[in-house]
């Protein structure tokens, strides 16, 4: 919408690919591989370009994960 900006990214919402690897139990591989499927969206670093992985959507999918099982 025009005139809207956005919430600055704040960094600690955010695990690297490492961190949301262990959080999930998977490598961190998976966790590329779902990025590039699209099944787990990565923001990007916005200096660096790294992968980052929202807390609040990891817990979401950790919480679908624990339903299925």
């Amino acid at each position: 919408m025009a005139g809207q900006s956005k919430r600055p990214m704040r960094l600690d919402e955010f695990l690297t690919v490492a961190e949301a690897a262990e959080l999930l139990g998977v490598s961190a591989s998976t966790l590329r591989n779902w990025d590039r499927a699209e099944k787990l969206k990565a923001t990007r670093h916005p200096i660096n370009g790294y992968r980052l992985y929202n807390k609040a959507e990891l817990e979401k999918l950790m919480n679908r994960m624990r339903k299925r099982s």
